[in-house]
């Protein structure tokens, strides 16, 4: 019984509200085994979907804990997957009849039927080809979620000219909110938000080497851009993309209500 049935029965008089209590307390989440709590609510409680990260996970973990997801939701989100979590994942999804999306550059695999466009918009940027899989889970992650999204890619502050004809499709596409990856010096998202009127998330990413590599570097200049942004830890392309999504939906959904 879902949240949708709990309170429908206790609108109708079905159960009452100690059975409601208890029937909701019981399906916040689903124990797998001895491995995984899993947040079957998460998306209906807070619009963001619960993704698997797949990397510190062994591939039966992952397909266990996809396999509740399915089951209870219609729909799974697994970032961070390998050639072997992809094999693993289609069998599971032809095995349950459903959809699959991979987008291999990112690694974030999708399982389910799409969710319907919201109208959110989002724009994803990156400043060099080596952030682009950082970028593109930022992308996935915005789909996932209903927005329609822009690209920008390879436009980084060493070519800077490459960046202003592009910045047009942003502006004509109207987007709701910015992702910004980029690695070494970061210094992109603090240029973009100077530029344009949505708001914008940076991911520092970890390309660079020698002192302040690994994204640190990034990470720090970002925090200490002049201009107004938010800044999401190293490679998190998934928070960004989520994040970006979370605000380009509301505004999506503000619009939906003026008209």
């Amino acid at each position: 019984m879902d949240l949708s049935d709990i309170l429908k029965k206790l609108k109708n008089n079905e159960i009452g509200l100690a059975e409601a209590e208890r029937c909701l307390r019981i399906t916040n989440f689903e124990i797998l085994s001895n491995i995984a709590k899993i947040d079957i609510h998460r998306t209906k409680r807070t619009g963001i979907p619960e993704a698997i990260i797949a990397d510190c996970k062994t591939c039966d973990e992952v397909v266990s804990i996809a396999r509740v997801h399915l089951k209870n939701e219609g729909r799974v989100m697994v970032t961070r997957a390998s050639g072997e979590n992809y094999r693993a994942l289609s069998s599971l999804a032809e095995e349950m009849g459903a959809d699959i999306r991979c987008s291999r550059a990112s690694g974030v695999v999708a399982i389910g039927e799409p969710v319907a466009r919201t109208g959110g918009k989002v724009g994803i940027i990156s400043a060099g080809t080596a952030d682009i899989p950082v970028a593109e889970e930022a992308r996935a992650t915005a789909e996932e979620m209903g927005c329609g999204v822009t690209t920008i890619y390879d436009v980084g502050v060493a070519g800077i000219h490459r960046l202003f004809p592009e910045l047009t499709k942003l502006i004509e596409a109207g987007v709701d909110a910015v992702v910004v990856a980029a690695g070494r010096e970061g210094t992109l998202p603090a240029v973009v938000a100077g530029l344009v009127d949505a708001p914008v998330i940076g991911v520092p990413v970890s390309t660079g080497y020698g002192a302040g590599g690994k994204g640190e570097a990034a990470l720090l200049s970002m925090l200490q851009s002049c201009s107004v942004l938010t800044v999401v830890n190293i490679d998190a392309g998934f928070v960004a993309g989520a994040f970006a999504a979370r605000i380009a939906n509301l505004a999506a959904k503000h619009r939906n209500q003026r008209s």
